[in-house]
C-alpha cells in the first residue's frame, strides 16, 4: 500500500511540476464558463423593434411599453402600415416589427410578427420573447409561464454542458496522454517491473486526474452559482455521485485510448476525433438532440455526454431526484463498466 500511494505522490508531483497542464486544467475551465456564459451566448439583447399601430389604445401602449422597457427588445420606430415596417427590416434597420390589429384592445384581432429570418435561430429566439413579453402584458389574450428559466437564459443550458465537456477532455484526454508519455519516454516498462502490480500503477496514474476533475468540477459548479447566477436546485450529493460515474468512464475511455496510441500526438488525435467533435457537435451541447436527422440522433445515443448533460440539466435546474435521472445514470454505468472491461483485458494484454 506504502508503494501504491508513493506512485500517486510521485504522479502528483510529475503533474504539479507541469505548469503549462497546470494552466490548462484549470484556466480552460474558467475561461470557458466566461465565454460561454458572457459572450457566446443566445440571449435576446437589444433587438430592433418596429412597432405598427393603427391607432394607440390604453391595452395597446400597455404591451409597446412592456416591450420597450423590456431589456430584449429596443423600439427603434413607429410606423402605420407593415409594407414600412418590412421596408425598414429589409433596409437592416430594425430585426423585428409588431403589428398590433386594428382591434387588439377590444381581442377582436391579434398581433403579427414580421421578422429578419437571415438567421432561423435567432429569429425564432424573437419571436418567442416578443409572445412571451406581449403575452404577459396586464390584461393580455393569453398568460404564459416560464419554467425553471423564467428569464431564458442561455447559461442554464450552457453550465451542465461545458461540465460534460470539460470533464471527458481532461479525464480521458489527460490520462491517455499521460500513459502515453511514459511509453515514448521508456519510463513505463521500469515502472512496469517494479514490484507493484502493472493495475496498481495505472490506478495510481489516474488518482491524481481523478482528484483533478472534482477539483474541476466544484469549480464550474462555483461559477455557475455565483458568477453566471445558474440555480442548483437538486441535491448537490446526487450530483456528485452522477458525476463520479462519468468521470469513471472518461477515464476508462482514457485508458483504452492509451492501449491504442503509441504516440502523443497521436493520443492527441484520437482524443480530439473521438470525443472533441461529437460531444460538441452529437451530444446536445448546442444543438437539440431531437431536432437532428434521425441517423444522427442514433449516433448521438452512443455518445456518453449526452445522458450526462442530460442528467445534470435535470438535477441541477429541474431540480429532481435520482428517480428521476436513472434512465442516464444507468445507460452511464453501463459504458463505463463496458470501457473499463475492454481497457483492462487490452491493457492486460499488451503486457502479455
Amino acid at each position: 500500500m506504502k508503494q501504491f500511494i508513493s506512485f500517486v505522490i510521485k504522479e502528483t508531483k510529475h503533474i504539479l511540476r507541469d505548469k503549462r497542464t497546470m494552466l490548462i486544467l484549470f484556466g480552460m475551465p474558467v475561461v470557458m464558463m466566461l465565454i460561454f456564459g458572457f459572450a457566446i451566448t443566445t440571449d435576446v439583447r437589444n433587438v430592433r423593434t418596429v412597432v405598427v399601430t393603427s391607432s394607440i389604445d390604453h391595452k395597446t401602449k400597455q404591451a409597446i411599453d412592456r416591450l420597450a422597457a423590456s431589456e430584449y427588445f429596443t423600439i427603434t420606430a413607429t410606423v402605420a402600415t407593415p409594407k414600412d415596417a418590412e421596408r425598414l427590416i429589409r433596409n437592416q434597420k430594425a430585426d423585428l416589427a409588431i403589428v398590433f390589429g386594428q382591434y387588439f384592445a377590444s381581442k377582436k384581432s391579434g398581433v403579427q410578427l414580421i421578422v429578419d429570418g437571415a438567421d432561423p435561430n435567432m429569429a425564432q429566439q424573437w419571436t418567442n420573447y416578443a409572445t412571451q413579453t406581449i403575452a404577459n402584458a396586464p390584461y393580455s389574450l393569453v398568460n404564459t409561464k416560464m419554467l425553471y428559466n423564467p428569464q431564458m437564459k442561455s447559461a442554464y443550458n450552457f453550465v451542465p454542458a461545458i461540465m460534460g465537456m470539460l470533464l471527458m477532455l481532461v479525464c480521458a484526454m489527460m490520462t491517455s496522454i499521460s500513459i502515453v508519455r511514459e511509453k515514448e519516454k521508456g519510463t513505463m516498462e521500469v515502472l512496469l517491473v517494479s514490484p507493484v502490480k502493472p493495475i496498481m500503477v495505472i490506478i495510481a496514474k489516474v488518482v491524481p486526474y481523478l482528484v483533478l476533475a472534482f477539483a474541476i468540477l466544484t469549480t464550474i459548479l462555483l461559477m455557475g452559482r455565483y458568477v453566471l447566477g445558474v440555480p442548483l436546485h437538486g441535491s448537490i450529493v446526487w450530483i456528485y455521485i452522477v458525476s463520479t460515474i462519468y468521470i469513471l468512464l472518461a477515464l476508462s475511455l482514457g485508458l483504452l485510448i492509451s492501449n491504442i496510441a503509441n504516440s502523443q500526438l497521436m493520443a492527441l488525435l484520437l482524443s480530439a476525433m473521438v470525443l472533441l467533435v461529437p460531444i460538441v457537435m452529437l451530444s446536445g451541447m448546442i444543438f437539440p438532440v431531437e431536432s437532428m436527422p434521425t441517423i444522427l440522433q442514433w449516433i448521438s445515443a452512443i455518445v456518453p455526454p449526452r445522458y450526462y448533460i442530460e442528467a445534470m440539466r435535470k438535477l441541477m435546474i429541474m431540480g429532481v431526484g435520482i428517480g428521476d435521472v436513472m434512465r442516464e445514470v444507468t445507460i452511464l454505468s453501463g459504458i463505463t463498466i463496458l470501457l473499463l472491461i475492454i481497457s483492462l483485458a487490452k491493457f492486460n494484454k499488451r503486457l502479455e
